[in-house]
């Protein structure tokens, strides 16, 4: 494989570019930083196919990145693969307002194929190259220039290895049969709206118990309040204001200005400073929110109870039993509270829905149902069915 120089300029971009997208298939990675901003500080972009690879330098004097933007959003006959891609995914919608398209993770994938849950890079490479990865640059200060040639050499392995990864992941798919499950996955990896962060939709990300209007409304206000200054100062969210502290001042709201000082989280200082006064101002116009916008009750069955968690704990099992037969990762599969809500008594839910269903869900359905029993075989539990059993029986006092 050809490894290019730093890419720093346009020109050598474009070429670059128009050679990849020539390809089934790009491998892309970045390098970024954002613990002291609010929107990520893009800082190298790796991209490779099964021929080539570069790493290409953003901050480079007079670079447009354009031709990289289309190649990653326009250009629809090129699959680009990251592993674990969320937050590059999350720069490229900053920069060009859309996702990726079409496009593929071969950590997801690693769940339909595995039952790892969510490999890491390093181990991904170390199970299918038999590579160590070196780990030695993790850290570094990628804004810093100029970049050293170990900096570089480990940027680029990143795209070098999953270029070569990917098309046995993806052999693997299709002998399995597996790549219709993967589908939905990848949609919500590709859905914009997850990496667009809406100002009136802030509150939703905070854990709120409860559906007081009042108090929504409130937390809605604030959690708006809070994402404009943010942006604003081009700092972590969290460096404003704590999503608890939030929360707290949501629920109980202080009355003037000075007993900012007593909540937990905030210092003293915001007893007088300005900040401490737009946010009173932010309480004082909060209106309770509107029906329309309240969070939908959750879907709850009959109580628990210590039966109906008993039963949650055999769906559980069976659940361990299942992804270790069809070697699959759970969490592909369903969730936790998923089951408990099963036991429960609710059937509205995922699991019992398309392939989820057909390769987990009736079972689970039958257990809940009385229907599906456990027994060990040859030493490991399996699942068997009451009728199955009933007629091993049945067959065994009639050889007697």
């Amino acid at each position: 494989m050809k490894i290019h120089d730093l890419i720093t300029t346009t020109e050598a971009l474009e070429d670059l570019c128009e050679r990849l997208a020539k390809s089934e298939f790009v491998a892309v990675d970045t390098e970024f930083m954002r613990e002291n901003t609010y929107w990520p500080e893009l800082c190298l972009v790796q991209i490779a196919n099964e021929e080539e690879a570069a790493a290409i330098d953003p901050l480079a004097d007079g670079i447009d990145l354009s031709p990289l933007l289309d190649l990653m959003c326009a250009n629809e006959d090129v699959l680009k693969v990251f592993h674990a891609g969320g937050q590059d995914v999350e720069i490229i919608v900053n920069l060009a307002g859309k996702t990726p398209h079409p496009i593929f993770d071969t950590q997801i994938a690693m769940m339909a194929i595995s039952q790892s849950e969510q490999i890491g890079y390093a181990n991904l490479v170390e199970s299918w190259l038999g590579i160590t990865v070196d780990k030695g640059a993790r850290f570094t200060d990628w804004s810093r220039r100029p970049l050293t040639s170990r900096q570089i050499e480990y940027a680029i392995g990143d795209v070098t290895h999953l270029s070569k990864i990917f098309p046995k992941i993806l052999k693997k798919l299709i002998k399995t049969g597996r790549g219709a499950w993967l589908d939905a996955e990848m949609d919500k990896l590709a859905d914009v709206s997850n990496y667009v962060v809406d100002p009136e939709q802030a509150w939703r990300r905070i854990r709120q118990p409860g559906r007081n209007p009042q108090v929504l409304g409130r937390l809605k206000s604030l959690a708006a309040w809070r994402e404009g200054e943010a942006q604003h100062k081009n700092i972590p969210r969290g460096r404003i204001m704590r999503d608890e502290t939030l929360a707290d001042i949501a629920s109980h709201p202080p009355k003037q200005q000075n007993d900012l000082a007593k909540v937990r989280g905030l210092s003293s200082a915001w007893r007088d400073n300005d900040i401490g006064k737009r946010l009173m101002k932010v309480l004082e116009k909060a209106e309770p929110l509107d029906k329309d916008e309240l969070p939908e009750k959750m879907k709850r069955g009959a109580p628990l109870g210590k039966e109906g968690a008993l039963v949650a704990d055999l769906l559980k099992l069976l659940l361990k039993i299942r992804s270790r037969e069809i070697d699959v990762a759970s969490r592909l599969l369903t969730r936790a509270e998923e089951m408990e809500a099963l036991a429960a008594g609710v059937r509205d839910l995922p699991v019992l829905e398309g392939w989820r269903y057909e390769v987990f869900g009736r079972d689970a359905l039958e257990l809940v149902e009385g229907k599906l029993a456990f027994a060990v075989r040859n030493g490991k539990l399996a699942m068997t069915h009451i009728d199955d059993m009933q007629a091993v029986m049945e067959e065994a006092l009639a050889a007697e």
